[in-house]
């Protein structure tokens, strides 16, 4: 064997990293998304409500834009963080639509919650959305 094979790797993480995973993990990051979407729900449509936000600093930031809510938004898990970048992504190509991507995201999420509950693979459900948004784009 050669000597390169034998040395152990070495992963450096900052102390208080979390490092679960497993079916635990899966759950954790579903309901930290979850926390984001249910923060921007009520701001979708023609009845949708404003939120008064208050930063670090005290500043006061009153909205019902999705992009504007989610910029404000001091996240640390980083499956949430994710759902943010979505958010932001989608605010830089399109305009427009903040809301609904994380919405639409968090109802996909949701819907796979109670099958991760019950042991079913990630790799089976990550098929069965690409085999539908397959079926969806055909012409």
């Amino acid at each position: 064997m050669s000597r390169s094979m034998m040395q152990p790797q070495i992963i450096l993480l900052k102390e208080g990293t979390d490092t679960s995973q497993g079916k635990g993990q899966l759950l954790s990051n579903i309901n930290a998304c979850g926390a984001v979407v249910d923060t921007v729900r009520t701001t979708l449509g023609p009845r949708g409500m404003d939120k008064l936000m208050v930063d670090s600093r005290g500043e006061v930031t009153i909205s019902n834009d999705g992009a504007t809510i989610m910029k404000l938004l001091d996240i640390v898990h980083p499956a949430a963080k994710t759902l943010v970048d979505i958010a932001r992504s989608q605010d830089a190509e399109v305009g427009d639509g903040t809301t609904s991507v994380v919405l639409l995201a968090g109802e996909l999420l949701r819907e796979v919650k109670g099958y991760i509950e019950e042991g079913v693979s990630p790799h089976v459900i990550i098929k069965g959305y690409r085999a539908a948004a397959r079926l969806v784009s055909d012409d």
